[in-house]
Order: structure tokens, then sequence, then C-alpha cells
């Protein structure tokens, strides 16, 4: 461990935060890290415990606790302390594919699940994450390291999201002939279109592939696999397929008023946002306009979250974002122990900003869309919001409207960020395999779908979930073809 007595010794630290009406004057990353004395005292922190919760990744009540990618924590902990960044990195690079993806926009399952946490603060596990992985690029230790020797066997892999991009990456270094297809134009998914780029700059996903492009990794971008045709043309040519096209089809919000205009989903907000930046600074104005709305983002999850901040980023004149769930505690109730995820309230960087600019939480609790009112012209220009309670119906508890409790906001651009359905539909129907009732793609323990050859993996497997869980199953699905082509796996 690093200092024996550094967890009694030691105040967690965290990275400071550009204020908030300063950094929404711009999409960039606002945190700024710490500095390496000060990452090497939390590293000190870290108590090297018996049992290393933080690494753990079990799932407990449903939910995980710790790491589900099982990273070497405890051990890049002490190298942190004692400034050997060099083999921090090797340590980290064992386990995690993307660092630099995970230590932006992780919810650091590792932290909730620290020993520290539990009569205290955590270790500051994803900040010193972070501090390895931009040490690694900046000394020139992130580097291409293509594989030696080549096996004469060619893999697929449709998707280019965390899951396809960890499953590239690890059958890359095994020596196998790997091409990613992608239907937008730049690689990285959601990570690169569903993310706005204040959480994670575009620059760090295009530095990575880039090394897995010289590493041999072929990227083939504004390609979407939707025909039998292709399915069929790609079944001849690869040895093996994996379809990592994600959880892609948004919830709707099936009220009167819905066909309205100006109503849009969550990530075609988004992605239109990151696409007019990365084309031209937003100067083109091709993304929604927002400057002057007023705002009505339903959904009260990250996503939401990030349309609030780019809504307020884009000038918007008000924002409501509702959300269906009762408000949390702010601390951990007896009914939620540790090592549990911690059910407690989150007001994370999209609602800071909605407060320092307009005053309040802009969160509205228990509370959904009853109806969308239009204007002669068919836009929306007021909703009809409802709280809701939970109630038993038909044998179920569902979140039913409260009568009386109807009031009516003015509203001239609604964001749905509801979350998702499963997977599209185009892909699946091209390769023909089976769904669940959940609409995601069948597979057994080893990923293998109903059609011979064709492996899944991450959202479209699984379901809408954390890139940490897209990473480990990107890694799986490849250990689990390379294990099927040639008898044995040492990935």
């Amino acid at each position: 461990m690093g200092k024996p007595t550094g967890f009694l010794e030691i105040d967690r630290q965290v990275s400071k935060e550009i204020e908030p009406k300063k950094r929404i004057l711009n999409f960039k990353e606002f945190h700024k890290p710490l500095s390496k004395e000060e990452q090497a005292c939390q590293g000190a922190r870290c108590m090297d415990c018996g049992v290393p919760f933080c690494q753990s990744g079990k799932m407990i009540d449903g939910m995980a606790s710790g790491c589900p990618l099982n990273n070497l924590i405890p051990e890049w902990n002490d190298l942190v302390y004692h400034n050997n960044y060099k083999q921090a990195f090797i340590r980290l690079r064992k386990t995690n594919n993307f660092p630099e993806f995970t230590s932006r926009v992780c919810p650091a399952l590792c932290e909730a699940a620290c020993t520290c946490g539990l009569n205290g603060d955590p270790v500051t596990v994803r900040e010193n994450e972070h501090g390895i992985i931009e040490t690694a690029y900046k000394a020139g230790w992130m580097k291409p390291e293509p594989p030696t020797h080549r096996i004469d066997k060619k893999i697929a892999i449709i998707g280019s999201g965390p899951a396809g991009l960890a499953s590239a990456d690890q059958l890359n270094k095994r020596g196998y002939h790997v091409t990613v297809f992608e239907k937008d134009d730049q690689p990285g998914g959601l990570l690169m279109y569903g993310i706005p780029n204040m959480k994670l700059e575009k620059e760090v996903i295009q530095a990575r592939v880039a090394i897995m492009k010289l590493e041999g990794v072929e990227f083939k971008t504004n390609t979407p696999i939707e025909t039998k045709k292709q399915a069929n043309e790609l079944l001849k040519e690869y040895d093996r397929i994996i379809l990592a096209c994600g959880s892609r089809k948004p919830r709707d919000i099936v009220v009167p008023g819905r066909d309205a205009k100006g109503i849009y989903f969550a990530v075609d907000y988004l992605t239109g946002i990151t696409k007019s930046l990365m084309k031209s600074d937003l100067k083109d104005e091709t993304y929604v306009p927002t400057k002057g709305k007023n705002v009505l983002v339903i959904g009260g999850g990250d996503t939401g979250n990030d349309c609030v901040g780019s809504a307020i980023r884009l000038g918007c004149h008000s924002v409501v974002q509702l959300e269906m769930m009762p408000e949390l505690p702010t601390q951990r109730l007896d009914s939620n122990p540790w090592p549990e995820w911690p059910k407690v309230k989150k007001t994370d960087y999209g609602q800071k900003e909605a407060i320092a600019v307009f005053g309040h939480d802009p969160r509205l609790y228990t509370t959904t869309v009853k109806e969308f009112i239009k204007d002669d012209k068919g836009n929306v220009k007021q909703a009809v919001i409802v709280q809701v309670e939970s109630k038993k119906v038909d044998g179920r508890f569902q979140m039913v409207p409260v009568k009386g409790t109807e009031k009516t906001i003015d509203v001239d651009l609604v964001l749905i960020a509801a979350g998702f359905v499963g997977c599209e539909n185009a892909t699946v129907q091209a390769f023909q395999v089976d769904l669940t009732k959940r609409n995601t793609v069948v597979t057994d323990t080893q990923y293998r779908t109903n059609q011979e050859k064709v492996f899944a993996a991450g959202d479209m497997r699984r379901g809408q979930s954390l890139v940490v869980w897209a990473i480990k199953e990107g890694r799986e699905v490849a250990h689990a073809i390379d294990e099927d082509l040639m008898g044995y796996s040492n990935l």
C-alpha cells in the first residue's frame, strides 16, 4: 500500500472545476487536474484492503459494486504514491483498453465501493486513473504497438462504440485482421456523438483511434451494415462477426401533441451539436436552434443532464428537467449499505450550471408530460405537466398521474432523454439474430448468437449501460472468439 496511515492523515481531494458561468462560454472540458504531488497524496490514501472491493465488479441487489473491469486499483494507487507512473500505466493497461475514456465519463463504481468510503471519503480512484493515462500520453508511452505476427483469420466488427473498439483492440493485438464498420462519419459510437464535448473532448477519441489504425485496425466509416446482402457478403469474407451496434433506439413519449415541431430525441440533439462543433466550431449553425428558447428536458439521467448543459451553452432562455422518480436522499439509507452503489441525490455539472445561471435546480421530481400544445403553425408552445405517484396496476407498480396536479408551462424546445429500448432493427434483421423481450440480442455465455459465426456484445446484448461495461463485454467477446477459432486463448 502507499502510506500505511495515509487514509487517516490525508483528506480526499479532487480536481478543481472552472466555475459554471465561465465554463458555459464554450464546450471544452472544465476540470483542472491535480498536480503530481497532490496525486501522490491521494494514492497514499489507498488502504490496500484485504478484500479490495473497489476492483471486485460484483453485482449486489441488481447493481454493480466495484469496477467491472477488475482494474488493479490498489497496485496503481501505490505506484502513483511512489511516482512510478510508467509501471502504473502498464498495470492500468492490463485491464482497461481505454482509460482515457473511463477516467472522464465513468461514474466511478470503484469509488462507491472503496473501503475508505465506509466511514469517510473514498480514494480518488478516477482522478488517479486520469493522471496515469495523461502522463502516459505526454511521456510517449501510449504509442502504436502492432502485433509482430498475424493470424490468417479475419474479424468484422459492426459498430465502433466502446464495445466494438475494445474487441477490435484485443483481437488486433492477438494478430487477427480486424475491420470495424461504422455507420457514422467518425468512429466512437455514442462516445463520439452521444457524450458532449465538455465531458469528453473528441480529440481524445480521435487520438486513440489513430493509434489503433497504426496498429493495423481498419476502420470503414459511413458504412452501415443494414441489408441481408451486406450481411451475407460479410459472412462469406470474414471468419467471425461481432455485432456491437449499441442500444440506440430511444424511448418515446406517447402523449397528445407529440407530433408538434420542436420535439427531438436527446441523442439527435447532442449529435447535431457535436458535428457542428467539429466541422465549424458551431459557425454553420446546423444544430437545433436553442438560443432564447424555453427548453424542456424529459429524463433525469446522464443524457438529460447533458442536454441541460448543452442548452445552457447555446443560450437557452430557461430550462426545466422532468424526472419521474422521487428525489433521492442526500445520504445513504440503512437499507442501502456499503458496498452497494449509493442511491443518493447527485447534482451533476449541467444542473449546477442551471443553478448558477437561473438561480434554481432545473429538476422537477415525480413529474411527467401529459400533453404538448401547438401554436397555429404546428410548433410546440406549451406543455401540460403532471405529478405522478407509484401505484399497483394489474399486479405491478407503475407511475400514474395524480389528478388535479396539472400545470401548463411555456416550452419552445423539447428534448426527450427517457432512455433507450434496445437495439435498432436494421442490422439485427440483416443478420437474422434472435432478440429478447427487451429488444436486445440473444447470446449464450460465450457471446454467440443463434447464427453461426455471429457474436454480439455491449449494449446491443445487455441493454443500455455504462462505458466500462461495454469495454468489459468487448474484451470478453474477443476472448470468446479467440478461443472459438484457436481452441484456446491467451487474451
